[in-house]
């Protein structure tokens, strides 16, 4: 869409525009498609940026579920000395771990995705 601006502006052009508008002119220069090999390589690299931390996060928490599980396995071993009633609410945590852990996950994912498409 071209802003009524713009062609107020190209209306209202004397003599002294038009001249200076042609001597600026110029057709493209010809490099063989270098410009757009350029282009789509800073595209790419951009991309790589982009994605590269959602999928390390991702690589990362799946990496890491199954040593928090066995940790809050040993803890509830360690601690089971204490009161049961106070041990139970922990087991169930501990049993949803991994659960929790992949929704924290997808939610970060889907935050900073949401965050990079905003660019």
């Amino acid at each position: 869409m071209i802003s009524k601006i713009i062609n107020m502006a190209e209306k209202t052009q004397d003599a002294e525009d038009r001249l200076l508008g042609s001597m600026f002119e110029s057709e493209s220069i010809a490099d063989d498609g270098f410009s757009n090999r350029v282009m789509g390589r800073i595209r790419r690299q951009i991309w790589v940026r982009r994605l590269a931390l959602p999928i390390a996060m991702l690589l990362g928490g799946a990496i890491a579920v199954e040593p928090a599980t066995q940790l809050f396995t040993v803890s509830a071993q360690v601690f089971g000395s204490l009161r049961t009633e106070s041990i139970v609410p922990q087991a169930v945590l501990a049993s949803q771990l991994p659960v929790l852990v992949m929704v924290g996950v997808a939610l970060a994912i889907a935050v900073l995705t949401f965050r990079l498409f905003e660019e």
